[in-house]
């Protein structure tokens, strides 16, 4: 018999669902498009969701990274998903101060199912225990309908100490955080991070280094749920872009 008071499956869902169940050497890849048009390639060419960079989305909008206004970055986010037909989460940095409720409402006006979210602001980290509380309630205001990667910016303020992100994992994973990406951790301590932490973890991928296929599974068998690659595919297309400018001038 069929229930009727089942809750139709979202792309949220389908998103989060991406992240389970997942052999170790086969990780989930989610390349970071920076505009419509780098979307679609990416969509083309069979991923099966997409994760936008901050640093990349403010690139091609002409800011530095860090300096995108929020109404700026909220439209991109919306133009890179309404030209795919795959999940796009969407990187929002610190929430741009915004109040959960506001925050959520601006996300799912985009289309995005997911976003990532950092813990310091400023260059400085903030309070593990507050800055859970404010992703609880994000959790609260967002219910099912956003997937949310809770950033640890630990190694990337000094703190090398793996503990440190391990305790606040614990604390975003209690408050409702679907993943977390303790962002520049080396290679060598992502089993320490893998056995210590609970859920889905996020790991930054550098393009360029060795074969892509080796080195994406090889960060999977370290630990690695997902592996997203920040601003380095717009700066790598980019690179590409000045060559062929640079031939164009000879």
């Amino acid at each position: 018999m069929t229930d009727r008071t089942a809750r139709p499956v979202t792309d949220a869902d389908r998103f989060r669902a991406l992240h389970h169940g997942r052999a170790p050497g086969d990780p989930l890849v989610l390349p970071g498009p920076w505009d419509a048009a780098s979307a679609r390639v990416f969509a083309d060419a069979g991923f099966p969701a997409l994760a936008t960079p901050s640093a990349g989305v403010a690139a091609s909008l002409g800011y530095e990274d860090g300096a995108t206004p929020a109404d700026e970055m909220f439209a991109a986010v919306a133009r890179i998903a309404r030209s795919v037909d795959v999940p796009v989460s969407a990187d929002v940095e610190d929430g741009y101060g915004l109040a959960p409720k506001e925050l959520v409402e601006r996300l799912l006006e985009t289309g995005a199912v997911g976003c990532n979210l950092e813990d310091s602001a400023g260059g400085v980290l903030k309070d593990p225990r507050e800055h859970a509380e404010w992703l609880g309630e994000v959790r609260a205001a967002a219910g099912d309908r956003l997937f949310v990667n809770a950033r640890i910016d630990t190694f990337i303020r000094g703190v090398a100490d793996p503990d440190a992100a391990i305790g606040r994992a614990a604390l975003y994973v209690a408050a409702g955080a679907d993943c977390v990406y303790p962002i520049g951790a080396p290679v060598g301590v992502l089993p320490l991070l893998r056995s210590g932490i609970q859920g889905p973890v996020n790991v930054g991928g550098r393009p360029g280094e060795g074969p892509a296929s080796a080195e994406l599974r090889r960060l999977g068998e370290l630990g690695a749920t997902r592996i997203t690659f920040g601003p380095g595919l717009q700066r790598r297309a980019e690179g590409a872009l000045r060559e062929i400018a640079a031939e164009l001038v000879r």
